[in-house]
């Protein structure tokens, strides 16, 4: 299968297989995988396995941009495993490779995932590209930050919120599917 785009998933090392946001993240890579786009995630356990598990049984490729200060063990299911020696070699790293990017139930580490690619984005530090959110946390969240972004007189919309995966991975797709690879 030959990868054009990957899309950057972000979200909690917590869940466990059989966990209802680990199943998500599994339901979100298979779907993406099956669809020719490649994933890229932290490359540990927890969400960042069950999206590349997905995508690797669908076919397609895990791209893992993992830490080196950590003492987690990067997930199986990694086509390639990008070691960083920074929080923000590998915060950068995420965001230069995709094309698009999801976040998915985390804590802080995600909100400051989902709080980067929105500022450089915001900014115009980086081009706009598919954004969205999935899970209830970011649906109280980001309508809360979106009214500042107005009262600012800022762009709003740019991060779109979804209660449904497979919506979420839809509206990715279909935003992508006229843009040309990097």
């Amino acid at each position: 299968m030959t990868i054009e785009k990957y899309i950057t998933v972000f979200g909690s090392s917590i869940p466990k297989e059989g966990d209802a946001e680990y199943e998500v993240a599994y339901k979100l890579g298979k779907v993406l995988g099956a669809n020719g786009f490649g994933i890229c995630s932290g490359g540990f356990q927890g969400i960042m396995d069950a999206v590349s598990k997905g995508a690797i049984e669908s076919g397609s490729r895990a791209i893992g941009v993992t830490l080196n200060i950590y003492n987690s063990i990067p997930s199986k299911y990694l086509s390639e495993n990008i070691v960083c020696s920074s929080l923000f070699e590998r915060l950068n790293k995420l965001i230069e490779i995709g094309d698009g990017y999801i976040v998915l139930q985390g804590g802080t580490g995600t909100l400051l995932e989902l709080a980067l690619v929105w500022e450089y984005i915001n900014k115009n530090m980086l081009e706009e590209k598919p954004f969205a959110c999935h899970g209830k946390i970011w649906n109280e969240i980001v309508p809360i930050m979106e009214k500042q972004i107005e009262s600012e007189k800022r762009k709003t919309g740019l991060c779109k919120c979804f209660e449904n995966v497979e919506d979420c991975a839809d509206h990715i797709m279909k935003s992508l599917k006229n843009k040309k690879p990097h």
